[in-house]
Order: C-alpha cells, then sequence, then structure tokens
C-alpha cells in the first residue's frame, strides 16, 4: 500500500492536477503499481491521464533508453483487446517486447465484495463514476524505430484506440490483424516460433480478486500478441500484465477474470481455455496464408467454439492443431464470410473430416454416383418434409466439398469447379423435380393427355446454368415446360397448366437457398417474364418463340444459352429444336439494337467513377455478347456454333476463322480473367449481382489481390498490380474488340 510520504511526493510533482484525479489514482490502482513505479513516473502518468476524454482516449510517449532500446508508456481509458491491439501493434512494427508492466484500475468483484469493507474499498466505490484506466509500460527493442516511425505508431495507436471507444473492437481487431500480417510479410518476419508449445498454469491462491494465469514459451516474434489476442477472442478480461524476457523463454504472468469479472475457478473452463490459447497462438502462425487474415482470425474463433459445442474427436482436433490442418484452415477461414456462414449452417462435425482428406477427394464425381449417393440420403426419409430436409443437406454438403476443394486445391481450374457445380445442379434439380412431382400426383392425380398417356415436363436450364458456367453464389436460371393438355385424373381433376404451374413453385420452395444465394431457381426467363406463367406449355413456347411470336429481340439472344437439364429428355429436346430453328433460322440481327441496349446497360447499370466487372465497358459481358451476337449470326449455316458454353463459342468462331487468332487468345485470356475475379468477388460476399470493384485503397481490395494470388510483400503493390491487370483487360477487350465491332459491324468484324 502506497505510504503517506509517496503520496505527498507524488501530489508535489503534478500540481496543477486535481484532487479528484488523483486520489481515483490512489485508491484504484494495485499496491505493487506503486512499488515499481517512482513518483516522478506516477506522477507522468497521472498527467497523461489527465488528456484523456472520448476524442482522444489513449495518449503515448516514447523515450530512447539505448542503442534500438526504447521505453513506451500507454495510459488510456480502459477497453476489452486493448491490451492485444497494443502488443500486435508493437509487432507490426518490428518491436520486440523484452519486459513490461501492465495495469489496469481495480473495479469491486466478487471476490472484493466478500471481503471486509476497508477505507481503501470505500474510496474505490465512491470513484466508481470516473473512467477506468490503464497505464501500460513496455521496454522494446527494434531497429530502425527513428522519429518518423514513431509518428506512425502513435498515429496508429490513436486510431485502433478509438475504434475501441466507439464500440467496434472487432473492427479494430480486424484492422491490426491486416495491419499486422502485411507488416509481417514486408519484413519477411519467421512466425515458426509460434508453433512451440506453450506451458500454461492457474493459480487462485494469489490474489484475491483475480486468477492469475503463468505462460511460458519460446519467446518468439508476436509471441505475447497471439497469447493476449487468444485471452481477448476468449472473452477474457485482463486485469494487469508482468512481461518478463528470460534468455529465449518468455515468462509472463497475466491476472484475468472472466466474462463477468469471476476468477476462473472452474478445471474444465482452465483447459478449455488452455487448449483455446494453444490453438490461436498456433494458427497466428498461419495469418500470413490467408487470403483475409482479419477474417480467418475471427472464424477461427468461432470455429474453436463449435468444437467445444460438437465435441470433436480426439483425432479431429489433432489433426487442426498440426501444420497441414492450420495451413488449410487458414486458406479456408480467410476467404469468405459468405462460404464460413454456410458452414456453420450444416452439420459441422459431418463436415470436419471433408479437410482432413480433401486431397482424397475427388471435385467431380459422375453423376450416376451422385445420384447414388443422393438416393441413399433419402433412402432412411418417408414423408415430403423428411425428403426436402435429407435432399437439402446433401446438395449443400456437396456444394460445401467443391468449393472447399476449389478453394485448397490449385490444380482445381476454372472449369473444373464450374462444370462440378452444374453436374450437381442438374442431378439436383432433377431429384427434386421428381419428389415434388411424386407428391402432387399423389394429392391430386396424374396429368393425363386425351388419350389416356402421362404428360411430361422437362426443365432447361439459361444463363450461367444454360452454359455449364456457373460459379459462387450462381442461381439457376431456368425455364419449365409441359406438354399437358386437358384435366389431371383424379378425385379432384383439374387443369393440366395448373398441375404444372404448382409443380414449378414447388421445385422453387423445395430447393432452399440463401437469399440471392447458390441453387437460388430465377424464372424471370420464361415466356412474358413475371406476367407469364411458372410452367409454359411446349404449343405456347412454340408460338412465342416463332417469327411472328412475341419474344423481343433480347430473348432470342438469351435462348442461346438454352439447354435440357432434367426432366423428360425427349421433351427437352423439342424445346432444344425449336430454340435452333428460331434463334438459329438466319432471320435479320438487328445487331445495331443490340448495341443500342448494351449501351443504355452502361449508363443505366454502372454508377459513375465505379467499375462494374460485368456491365462497365470491356465488362465480361461484352465478350460474351460480342460471341453471341456471332453465334446468332453464323449459327444456321454452321451448326457446330450453337453450343451454351462462351468459351466452346470462341473456340469454334476461331475453327471456322470467324475470329482471328489472335482476337480469339485476347477474348479468351480476358473471359478467365475476368471469371477468376468475379468468382473472387461473389465468395467475397456470397452475392452473385454485386460486381461493382471495391475501391483500390481499400482493405477488401486488397483481399481481393490476395485472393487471386498477389501476393507482394507490399499489399499496396499487390492491389496495384491487381488494378493494373484490370484495366489492362478491360481496355483491351473495349477498344481492341468492342470498338472495332460497333464501328464495323458483324459481317466485317473478321476482317
Amino acid at each position: 500500500m502506497i505510504n503517506i510520504e509517496s503520496k505527498q511526493a507524488i501530489e508535489s510533482l503534478c500540481p496543477e492536477v486535481g484532487e479528484e484525479i488523483i486520489q481515483d489514482f490512489f485508491a484504484r490502482m494495485d499496491d505493487d503499481y506503486f512499488a515499481t513505479f517512482s513518483p516522478e513516473e506516477i506522477s507522468t502518468h497521472i498527467r497523461m491521464s489527465c488528456a484523456l476524454d472520448p476524442e482522444h482516449p489513449a495518449q503515448c510517449r516514447i523515450t530512447p533508453r539505448g542503442e534500438d532500446e526504447f521505453d513506451i508508456i500507454i495510459v488510456g481509458l480502459d477497453y476489452l483487446s486493448e491490451f492485444s491491439i497494443f502488443c500486435g501493434l508493437l509487432s507490426a512494427f518490428g518491436l520486440d517486447i523484452r519486459a513490461g508492466k501492465i495495469y489496469s484500475f481495480a473495479r469491486q468483484t466478487p471476490g472484493a465484495a466478500r471481503r471486509r469493507p476497508t477505507r481503501r474499498s470505500s474510496r474505490i466505490k465512491a470513484s466508481q463514476s470516473l473512467p477506468r484506466k490503464i497505464v501500460d509500460v513496455f521496454n522494446i527493442r527494434g531497429a530502425g524505430f527513428d522519429e518518423a516511425r514513431r509518428r506512425e505508431f502513435e498515429q496508429e495507436l490513436h486510431t485502433l484506440v478509438r475504434m475501441l471507444a466507439a464500440g467496434s473492437s472487432e473492427q479494430a481487431r480486424e484492422r491490426l490483424n491486416r495491419f499486422l500480417t502485411e507488416r509481417i510479410e514486408r519484413m519477411d518476419e519467421r512466425l515458426s516460433g509460434l508453433l512451440s508449445p506453450v506451458e500454461v498454469r492457474f493459480d487462485n491462491q494469489l490474489s484475491p480478486d483475480w486468477t492469475v494465469m503463468d505462460a511460458r514459451s519460446e519467446d518468439a516474434f508476436a509471441f505475447l500478441y497471439a497469447f493476449s489476442n487468444a485471452l481477448s477472442l476468449r472473452g477474457v478480461y485482463i486485469h494487469k500484465v508482468e512481461i518478463q524476457s528470460v534468455g529465449r523463454e518468455a515468462r509472463d504472468r497475466f491476472f484475468i477474470a472472466d466474462r463477468r469479472g469471476r476468477k476462473i475457478e472452474d478445471e474444465r473452463e482452465q483447459e478449455r481455455l488452455r487448449t483455446a490459447v494453444a490453438l490461436i497462438k498456433q494458427f497466428t502462425r498461419f495469418l500470413p496464408e490467408a487470403p483475409d487474415p482479419a477474417k480467418a482470425m475471427r472464424h477461427f474463433d468461432q470455429f474453436l467454439d463449435k468444437i467445444a459445442e460438437e465435441r470433436i474427436p480426439e483425432r479431429m482436433v489433432s489433426f487442426f492443431a498440426g501444420k497441414e490442418g492450420m495451413n488449410l484452415l487458414a486458406h479456408l477461414l480467410g476467404s469468405s464470410d459468405f462460404l464460413w456462414d454456410d458452414f456453420l449452417s450444416l452439420r459441422f462435425k459431418d463436415l470436419l473430416p471433408v479437410l482432413e482428406d480433401f486431397a482424397k477427394t475427388e471435385l467431380r464425381p459422375d453423376k450416376q454416383s451422385l445420384r447414388k449417393h443422393l438416393a441413399a440420403s433419402l433412402s432412411q426419409a418417408s414423408a415430403f418434409e423428411e425428403k426436402k430436409g435429407a435432399f437439402n443437406r446433401f446438395k449443400d454438403s456437396q456444394v460445401f466439398l467443391i468449393d472447399v476443394k476449389h478453394l485448397l486445391d490449385p490444380q482445381v481450374t476454372l472449369m473444373d469447379f464450374s462444370q462440378a457445380l452444374t453436374d450437381l445442379a442438374e442431378v439436383a434439380l432433377d431429384a427434386a423435380a421428381r419428389i415434388c412431382y411424386d407428391s402432387l400426383v399423389e394429392l391430386r392425380g396424374e396429368p393425363m393427355r386425351a388419350d389416356g398417356s402421362p404428360c411430361q415436363f422437362t426443365i432447361c436450364g439459361l444463363g450461367k446454368f444454360g452454359g455449364r458456367e456457373m460459379g459462387y453464389a450462381s442461381d439457376l436460371e431456368t425455364l419449365f415446360v409441359h406438354d399437358g393438355q386437358g384435366r389431371t385424373r383424379g378425385d379432384k381433376p383439374i387443369d393440366n397448366g395448373l398441375f404444372f404451374e404448382h409443380l414449378a413453385q414447388q421445385v422453387v420452395e423445395f430447393i432452399e437457398a440463401r437469399e440471392k444465394g447458390i441453387f437460388h431457381i430465377d424464372l424471370r426467363l420464361r415466356p412474358h417474364g413475371k406476367a407469364g406463367a411458372l410452367a409454359t406449355p411446349f404449343e405456347q413456347l412454340e408460338n412465342y418463340y416463332s417469327e411472328h411470336g412475341e419474344a423481343a429481340p433480347f430473348e432470342r439472344q438469351a435462348l442461346i444459352k438454352l439447354r435440357w437439364v432434367a426432366g423428360d429428355e425427349a421433351l427437352g429436346r423439342r424445346v432444344e429444336k425449336r430454340r435452333d430453328n428460331y434463334t438459329y433460322s438466319g432471320a435479320p440481327w438487328n445487331w445495331e439494337n443490340a448495341l443500342h441496349l448494351r449501351r443504355r446497360q452502361i449508363r443505366e447499370l454502372v454508377k459513375p467513377g465505379r467499375i462494374n466487372v460485368k456491365y462497365s465497358p470491356g465488362g465480361i459481358i461484352d465478350i460474351e455478347y460480342a460471341a453471341q451476337y456471332l453465334q446468332l449470326l453464323h449459327g444456321k449455316d454452321h451448326p457446330e456454333l450453337r453450343v451454351t458454353n462462351t468459351l466452346e463459342a470462341l473456340d469454334q468462331l476461331r475453327r471456322l476463322r470467324i475470329i482471328s487468332e489472335s482476337d480469339y487468345e485476347m477474348l479468351r485470356e480476358a473471359y478467365l480473367f475476368l471469371r477468376n475475379l468475379i468468382d473472387a468477388l461473389r465468395i467475397v460476399r456470397g452475392d452473385a449481382s454485386d460486381l461493382v470493384l471495391p475501391e483500390e485503397d481499400s482493405e477488401e481490395f486488397k483481399s481481393l489481390a490476395r485472393r487471386l494470388g498477389y501476393r507482394e510483400r507490399d499489399w499496396k503493390q499487390g492491389a496495384a498490380a491487381l488494378a493494373a491487370d484490370i484495366r489492362q483487360w478491360m481496355e483491351k477487350v473495349n477498344s481492341d474488340y468492342v470498338a472495332r465491332f460497333n464501328k464495323r459491324g458483324l459481317h466485317n468484324f473478321s476482317d
């Protein structure tokens, strides 16, 4: 306890400070604080604390102590995660924490409440209206920490603490994790020391109010950040820390409490905390491997919660604690909120083996194998809702398998990924339609023709689904067609058209999907759009898509992507033949009107000053449209052009010498570049429609660059390289191809 002489000495050294503030320090700082620091140092801390307010929640003072050695004093208002933020920032600047004393204002705890009231505890109660403060003193070493770097350190420190003050602790941690990882890569600092074991001991006898946790491990770079961050992520409050390095060993003592301010006395809770701290410390080593380190760390914390909830077998925990498992997790968990949310919505325990065995997992099992596994999943279900649940669990698990394989295996190409998703979509859609059909027949009877034979229905894919070009968050653009005339045979006869209308609606509801997410069925390309029936009679489709029909020119173009995918194949082939007779009829194509519509898209769908990878000039739609225009023009005479896939169309256009070799190579490379860019955007956002690039100087754009392999030591350089490539490819598509297209027209394009 501080004596009278020390109090008087401190008061005399800061006469300008109000009595209440000084007494608050005396009342709320631990006794050993006053034994650790001199009256001169304490008066400095008190004066720094006087400058604190909501606009300035931290004060920093850096004092050189020798060659590459400094004392850093941080006095601030007390926020959760603050100590780990400071440690991470010190590591980000390449500073080695050699020693430190970390103090927080005392607070009343259950332990304190049980003790006999003292003069000091009454003062604590009287001062509860004053904000709690911290005093952190670090002794650090680091080369090149000159005045400019010190100013940069202080500026970033104040930015992070202001975020904590605003209640944005998660955003502050994410900013720090990105900042730290970028600096680590730039410094080429090795983090292998974080893989060393850590010894953690708990003691609830040394302090009446706090659990004392001793941690010993190799004194590795960023160890203190990794360890303290693990505590913060687990909701542990750090009251005081004693930092000490002895040789090559870190010996740190933490005075901690749980989320409710209580000691951590339950042995099971201690063991869970010991395991979590060890795993998070090790996972920090792999943050540089993650596309987005901030997302990776946040998701790993949630991952640990799921492991505890699901009681994962020890074999699995051991795998994920190893280098291979940690590396896989860093790539996966740092990829997308969208994927992680889907991951959490599935049966967590069943999907964990996917990561363990992903190298052996086949990306594209054949359709027959998919049908067999789906049938096995459905075999245990009898009622309709049970089948719906089993179906969607199977579909979700297969989508997850495909996504993980694409994210983690560099040998999986974009085409492999698209084809795998397309195969799954076809098998799933066919099964869903047949389950729903059988259910409706049981309720309403089977739809029959006038001659007594059963009516047929078919489903055709359009857009990316029809083109076998599906990616992350792609929906299923479909067209339901039936050949039913008359009425359904049953106890309550109904019009066959109404039967198939109900069937289409039921299939849409049967396949569950996140809003705007993958496998969301989109029927907007049906005849008459939203005003038309969900299921179209074949005769009506024939009339609509005919020389004198009501179809708009853009609908003729959209049919290029039409392909039978599920239901009755014979009827599906009839729909394809109708498409060929209409789309590839050789009837004049008003390409000037088509280009006018394209210019409208640019005006109306692209925000000024922003780049939309799909709709901006030189976007991917320019490549798709140009290929489709040429298919429309030449498809009558060259049946081999009647393909739904853009790359296949370009191949055929080159083979027929409708486009030159140089144009083909440029368009193909640009298309693949833009497709990969689009998939990277979609996996981040989980939304197929949001293809507007983030600002080039934003953290999101930097992370986007890392996802696409632009891994420069300086993240800004990687982002700049990606931005340059985007401009280069889109300008090439727009100037070298589309501009010439506009100028010469279709017939003269290959000149």
